[in-house]
């Protein structure tokens, strides 16, 4: 639990003293105070002492000499089971970020370390008043390339979205993607890049809310030698780096009006210019933008220009939130937990219908990222294989309490949940089990007038019998 000093408390268990240096002073700035162990052995030893007893939270970097960092963590867990715990992993080490997450890990963030990031992941797990279990959001998004026909849904408005994305990704323009938080801007945006002609170049990257809008600029064009103050050596902008290929800018409300221009400049040009350079160099680069603001509103506002929008939109649309689509979520969460399964360090993963019913009652403000974060964190906590309402204590605590709908039941809050797909490993079920549970369905949602649940079948009264005969479904309930 958070302490209510001033300042809190944190361990830094790394053996590297220059990376001790820099945690030491990074997290000072967010008013904690730091004592160092170089090992993991230390470590351990320093929790009965009076300065261990007072920590608010622990951070180890996976490549401290002792333990392995998950049994670390696990015994770390016996002797302080409330303790949060941050595991920093290399950028790329997905095994070990899993087995510290079964552990019994709090989160996890990468290297190389972006202030903020683990400045804000320390602040999650003290804090006592933000989401708790497995509704805590990981600091690290799980990231994995989709092709189209791997994103699941099947909502009339997420299917419009999907289409014009894939017709998009055949063209040459440019890219507007529009979305909440967590609705898959990423996700589609990355898509696009793998089913166009471009597929083979580079595919860059560019979040514009996470750097000083004074550098975006040269971040987008790169800059000279002396260009501005701090402007030590000459960089190449990521536009360059992306020739050929496709750049992704994500936040793209983010840019200043001025770097806004010269934006617009390029896309009718096709050249870079460095800032404080003379030189101008063709680029042939797709430039794919997403937003979660209404551009509209800040073209309003003077924040934001008009022409630079139109550029942009050449092809748009916009991705519903997961709110908005609350018949994927089962098809959706079977498909991620399934994704899920294959990380190094994990295994087949069902889930029962009550847990699907928990999910799709929720509202998801933080949408798909949100959804599988949650799995993830259930998925990693839960000691069996298949997880059911009980790894979802926390939403059903968001909920009110107690599993919603039960047997016989077919729509939550006005929603049908659907019918299961999936079996637990991932695959279709059989056709045969399909139909049986459509025609339940129907029959519970028509309550038991025939005559309707035929007409609403597309098949006559006579073939409905035939059908409840074959199946073996019982109607006398």
């Amino acid at each position: 639990m958070a302490s209510t000093r001033d300042t809190r408390t944190v361990m830094i268990v790394d053996s590297e003293p220059a990376q001790q240096r820099f945690l030491s002073a990074l997290l000072s700035r967010g008013g904690w105070r730091s004592i160092v162990a170089g090992d993991t052995d230390t470590a351990l030893a320093k929790l009965g002492t009076q300065e261990g007893m007072a920590l608010d939270a622990v951070l180890v970097d996976q490549g401290t000499p002792g333990m392995e960092i998950g049994e670390f963590v696990a015994e770390l867990r016996r002797w302080r089971p409330a303790l949060p715990l941050i595991v920093i992993t290399l950028r790329n080490s997905v095994e070990v970020a899993v087995s510290s997450m079964r552990a019994g890990a709090s989160d996890f963030v990468q290297k190389p370390i972006a202030p903020d990031r683990l400045l804000g992941a320390l602040d999650r797990i003290v804090s006592p008043n933000g989401p708790q279990g497995e509704l805590r959001p990981l600091t690290e998004k799980l990231r994995a390339p989709l092709a189209f026909e791997e994103i699941i849904g099947s909502s009339p408005n997420f299917r419009s979205a999907l289409a014009i994305a894939a017709k998009a990704a055949r063209a040459r323009v440019p890219v507007m993607i529009n979305g909440k938080p967590g609705t898959g801007k990423e996700v589609f945006a990355r898509a696009i890049h793998s089913a166009s002609p471009r597929a083979r170049g580079q595919l860059v990257m560019v979040d514009c809310s996470a750097v000083s809008p004074g550098l975006i600029g040269s971040g987008l064009f790169g800059h000279e030698r002396g260009a501005f103050p701090g402007a030590f050596d000459r960089q190449i902008g990521r536009l360059v780096q992306a020739d050929g290929g496709s750049i992704i800018i994500d936040h793209v409300e983010c840019i200043p009006l001025e770097t806004q221009a010269k934006l617009v400049e390029f896309i009718n040009s096709g050249e870079v210019q460095m800032i404080g350079g003379s030189i101008r160099q063709s680029v042939d680069v797709r430039i794919i933008a997403t937003t979660a603001s209404p551009l509209d509103k800040l073209i309003e506002a003077g924040h934001f220009r008009e022409d630079l929008y139109y550029a942009l939109s050449t092809a748009q649309f916009t991705l519903p939130s997961l709110s908005e689509r609350r018949g994927d979520v089962g098809p959706l969460a079977r498909h991620l937990l399934a994704r899920i399964g294959g990380l190094p360090g994990m295994g087949q993963i069902g889930i029962t219908d009550d847990a699907l019913r928990l999910l799709a009652a929720y509202a998801w403000p933080g949408n798909v990222r949100q959804l599988q974060d949650v799995l993830f964190r259930a998925a990693t906590s839960s000691k069996t294989d298949v997880l059911t309402g009980a790894d979802f204590k926390a939403i059903e605590a968001a909920l009110g309490g107690g599993t919603p709908g039960g047997e016989g039941d077919v729509a939550i809050n006005g929603e049908a949940i659907g019918v299961t797909l999936y079996l637990p490993d991932g695959n279709l079920r059989p056709l045969e089990e399909i139909e049986a549970d459509v025609i339940r369905l129907a029959i519970g949602h028509y309550r038991g007038r025939m005559s309707e649940v035929a007409r609403r079948l597309g098949i006559g009264r006579s073939t409905l019998y035939r059908k409840l005969s074959d199946l073996g479904i019982d109607t006398a309930a």
